[in-house]
């Protein structure tokens, strides 16, 4: 290696790293989507723990769910991450009041984490890491990790085991808190346990993916396919002009 080659490798390593960055952004909604993933809960438990007002606090939180989506909405900015807590919480919303049990507002969120937890495991013991179906569309590579890139498939599914082993671990500690603790008690540690534990996935997803090979832009590929056929296409429409116009001459020079 020269001294003129590490500069230029350096550069390629912080532009694979901002790449990462920017698409764990997009795909995690970042601190916003962090916000609006905590900010119902909050609400539920706080409004609980003062009065124990099942409907109150099931409405406030529905009702700040979809004021998340209307601000996304006026700011023409995605929608995805707010539209899933606002399902989230009404389906919580609708347990809860069709329970009776204020407990049972988290329980459809915590069978969900069970489950994505589960999905992680089982999908990458499968050989399709879930984190590679869902980031090879942020990446632009779509599938192609699976055959192309093993360097990569080996980054998503470690850090497709990192996210499930860390999902399970918080339902681990929610399970048993949902049978013997309180609504308030419950609630409160839900909430504690919303942003450390997907912190810590996240940079762990970082950390894996920043040293595998870059994605295989299979975008670009197509791109360059269909410019190569039409290029081709060109230069034989352009070969026939030429023989039609040769055979022209031909045929003047007889006649």
């Amino acid at each position: 290696m020269t001294s003129l080659d590490k500069p230029t490798e350096d550069t390629e390593t912080d532009d694979a790293r901002a790449v990462t960055e920017a698409a764990l952004f997009e795909a995690f909604g970042g601190v916003r989507g962090m916000v609006e993933t905590v900010l119902p809960g909050l609400l539920f438990v706080t409004i609980f723990t003062i009065n124990k007002d099942l409907h109150l606090s099931a409405i406030a939180a529905l009702a700040v769910s979809l004021l998340l989506v209307v601000v996304r909405l006026v700011m023409r900015d995605t929608v995805k991450h707010a539209f899933s807590g606002v399902f989230g919480v009404a389906f919580g919303v609708v347990f809860a009041m069709m329970t009776g049990n204020a407990k049972n507002f988290y329980l459809p969120g915590m069978l969900y984490t069970l489950g994505l937890g589960l999905a992680y495991v089982i999908s990458t013991l499968a050989g399709v890491p879930l984190m590679g179906l869902i980031l090879g569309p942020v990446f632009k590579e779509n599938l192609s990790w699976r055959t192309r890139n093993p360097g990569r498939k080996k980054a998503y599914a470690k850090a497709s085991y990192a996210w499930g082993g860390i999902l399970l671990a918080k339902c681990a500690i929610l399970f048993p808190l949902y049978w013997w603790a309180d609504t308030a008690q419950l609630g409160w540690v839900l909430v504690a346990l919303k942003i450390p534990p997907f912190l810590l996935a996240v940079w762990l997803t970082w950390v894996f993916l920043a040293k595998a090979p870059a994605p295989i832009d299979v975008f670009a590929e197509m791109e360059a396919e269909e410019k190569a056929e039409e290029e081709r296409k060109a230069a034989l429409a352009a070969e026939r002009a030429e023989q039609g116009e040769a055979a022209g001459g031909r045929h003047r020079r007889e006649a």
